[in-house]
């Protein structure tokens, strides 16, 4: 198996071009594409540095949506093809303290689910991952690391989420979410009234120190 490495910063709106057009240069053809970029921000939204999460919703959308439009024109040319597009069990519920991130996870749900629709007769496949809180550097650099359901509560091993995603993946299955509990929490997500969910999920995003203020 040969790697080509491809370094680009995507939080520049032309990056995710600039990949296609090197991977185009190097003759390789793209039969499943994984989209798993994204970065968080912790804190108030008002407190929040907007330029941040500019940056956040660009990498977390604009370069999804890029790269899905892009390989998936080929795919769809062939007739053949798998796309993963990994979003967050955050979709599923409102995430005060993490306002921004949730809310390009929940563009990212919505967005597959009616480009999957479009192209059901293409001989395509898009999955969608949902995994919840996993051992990642994702808090770290989310400066996220002293909320409570990161400091106190389970984390999910990534290995075992990116094993779930790829058999998924394989099976061309519409969405999974990773993890029991995780289903659990996405149920009660779409039984319990918004309000309510928000204000589980705030406290479950509550600092261990007791300031919700960025630092």
């Amino acid at each position: 198996m040969r790697v080509t490495t491809i370094a680009k910063d995507l939080f520049e709106r032309g990056a995710p071009f600039e990949v296609y057009d090197e991977i185009k240069a190097h003759g390789i053809r793209i039969d499943a594409l994984v989209n798993d970029a994204g970065q968080g921000q912790y804190g108030q939204f008002t407190t929040t540095d907007i330029q941040r999460e500019l940056d956040i919703i660009q990498l977390n959308i604009g370069a999804y949506v890029t790269f899905t439009k892009l390989f998936l024109q080929e795919m769809v040319a062939r007739q053949r093809g798998k796309i993963l597009q990994v979003s967050s069990l955050g979709a599923e519920i409102p995430g005060p303290l993490q306002a921004v991130y949730h809310g390009t996870k929940a563009f990212v749900t919505s967005f597959t689910e009616a480009v999957r629709e479009e192209t059901k007769e293409s001989g395509v496949t898009i999955t969608i991952l949902e995994p919840g809180v996993t051992d990642t550097d994702f808090f770290h650099k989310a400066d996220m690391e002293r909320a409570k359901l990161v400091a106190e509560g389970p984390k999910a091993d990534p290995a075992k989420v990116a094993k779930d995603g790829y058999e998924a993946l394989m099976a061309g299955q519409d969405k999974i979410i990773s993890g029991f509990l995780n289903k659990a929490q996405a149920v009660l997500g779409h039984v319990l009234p918004d309000s309510t969910v928000a204000a589980i999920m705030h406290k479950q995003a509550e600092p261990v120190d007791g300031n919700e203020s960025a630092r």
